[in-house]
């Protein structure tokens, strides 16, 4: 029988009969249908199986798997061309290639179209899922029938199903819906709990299917062609991060190289993206595999660049990734007793941070940047007196400025002043009247503050401040205490006035702050 009547006579039965088809009693094999259905496909002649379109040729594949037996799907010869069929209907649901990186969206209609396509091959792949499911059972086949099988078309599906369920222009609720539950079919039918284990393998030392999803997608994660399609760098991405150590280690060399490539474009979102992927590598692979091929160095120098960024976004992921790099590139303090100690890339980005600080005047730049700076301050430890100088400009000059209501930067910058203390206090004393003077003023302006910044904020403001100013009274033995005795007789401000009760009433242990 050609596979045209084979597909007009379950098309006529469904129609006539209103339940599921079932093949003729005659059929050739399974290997010959899908040959010839494949040959559709590759010369575009849908017509020959009485249909105007492609998508006719997949509704009537779609019925060819419900009808089909197992036996005959996944019979000698077969999974191989079954294959190469998942495949090619992959292609034919794929999104359209664009032609070159102009950033312009596609229209809606073509993005309908793409829609209509991945409606219809969902179904089929879940048609076909639910024929392997019962295949597992089936007296003559079992498991081992299937497996190759599976592991023929697993990597496709998969890929299929995460492209369409992403949130994007090119996909819609209801072909989101239908792309996750073909996920969920998907790890169902290979014996996973979630996407990670079935990416990464359900033990330390089974390999997952990590390593040939990467393999289909590398082609398209060339410099030359990761931007053709629009969903290529969300599927690397999401796929990246399902995978965690020790997991990850092995494939450094498949994930490093498209995560630079992303971080290195001219688009801020794609910046971000590939800057995320970075920080998931770095939290994942072990430090001496990151140093192999000096890899550690490649990717600090592509975070460094993007410090020169005017994009605070792109700052607030960048900052974090560096701070998780760093203690990759320095060695244990144990090792440096050369005197005196050379700069750390600790040393250097912080001096590029502070300049940037210094100078900043946008509100949300200074956010970013205060948000993250008492984490480089940890970082350096007594190291932190080398920047003391240029830190102590960019202290005082952040206290003085309101920076709207959720006082992000004010709040940032006392966590730092707080940490900088305790970590350099036997050089606080000689900034003692600069740091107070800049504490008692902001002080001042949030206790007369009438702006709509929420009480809690205010409070916490108060508190830091409260705070610094007790360590600094300590690591100057008690200068504070007395330069604030005039401060409570002028100032009539109840607030002003619990701050300074605090700082006077705050007894005077034994110094315990971290030594130099």
């Amino acid at each position: 029988m050609e596979l045209s009547r084979l597909l007009e006579s379950l098309q006529l039965e469904t129609q006539l009969s209103g339940v599921s088809p079932k093949l003729p009693a005659v059929v050739p094999p399974a290997e010959q249908v899908f040959s010839q259905i494949m040959q559709l496909f590759e010369t575009g002649g849908a017509q020959q199986a009485g249909n105007s379109t492609r998508a006719g040729l997949v509704r009537n594949l779609c019925m060819l798997f419900e009808a089909a037996d197992c036996q005959w799907l996944f019979g000698s010869g077969c999974p191989k061309v079954l294959g190469d069929v998942v495949v090619a209907l992959s292609d034919y649901a794929a999104l359209a290639k664009q032609e070159a990186d102009t950033g312009d969206p596609r229209s809606d209609a073509a993005y309908a179209a793409a829609a209509d396509r991945t409606a219809d091959v969902s179904l089929l792949f879940l048609s076909l899922l639910a024929k392997v499911e019962a295949s597992k059972d089936a007296e003559n086949l079992g498991i081992g029938a299937v497996r190759p099988f599976l592991g023929l078309v697993a990597g496709p599906i998969y890929i299929f199903a995460v492209t369409h369920g992403a949130e994007g222009p090119w996909s819609h609720p209801r072909t989101r819906s239908r792309a996750w539950e073909l996920l969920n079919t998907l790890l169902q039918t290979v014996g996973c709990q979630s996407a990670a284990e079935f990416l990464r393998g359900q033990r330390e030392e089974e390999e997952g299917w990590f390593a040939k999803v990467m393999q289909l997608l590398k082609p398209e994660l060339k410099k030359e062609t990761w931007k053709l399609s629009p969903a290529t760098k969300y599927v690397f991405a999401w796929t990246l991060q399902q995978v965690t150590w020790p997991w990850l280690g092995p494939q450094l060399e498949s994930v490093l190289p498209p995560s630079l490539l992303i971080s290195d474009d001219y688009r801020v979102e794609n910046k971000i993206l590939g800057v995320q992927c970075l920080n998931h590598i770095i939290l994942n692979v072990p430090a001496a595999e990151l140093c192999q091929f000096n890899w550690a160095q490649v990717v600090y120098h592509a975070l460094y660049n993007h410090l020169h960024t005017r994009e605070a976004q792109l700052i607030q992921v960048v900052l974090p990734c560096l701070l998780d790099l760093l203690p990759v590139l320095e060695r244990s303090p144990l090792q440096q007793r050369r005197k005196p100690r050379p700069p750390t890339p600790c040393d250097k980005v912080l001096q590029l941070v502070l300049t940037h600080m210094e100078a900043e005047h946008l509100l949300l730049l200074r956010r970013a940047y205060a948000r993250n700076l008492p984490a480089f301050v940890e970082r350096l430890g007594i190291r932190i007196t080398r920047h003391l100088k240029r830190l102590e400009r960019v202290i005082v000059g952040y206290l003085e400025v309101y920076d709207g209501p959720e006082e992000t930067a004010r709040l940032g910058i006392l966590e730092t002043l707080k940490c900088t203390i305790q970590h350099a206090w036997p050089r606080m004393a000689c900034r003692l009247a600069v740091l107070l003077q800049a504490l008692l003023r902001m002080v001042w302006d949030v206790a007369v503050d009438r702006s709509p910044t929420p009480e809690p904020v205010k409070a916490a403001l108060l508190q830091g401040a409260t705070e610094c100013l007790i360590l600094l009274d300590r690591c100057s033995e008690g200068q504070v205490k007395v330069l604030l005795e005039g401060v409570s007789h002028s100032c009539e401000d109840e607030r002003v006035q619990e701050c300074i009760r605090k700082v006077q009433a705050e007894p005077e242990p034994q110094l315990i702050l971290p030594t130099a």
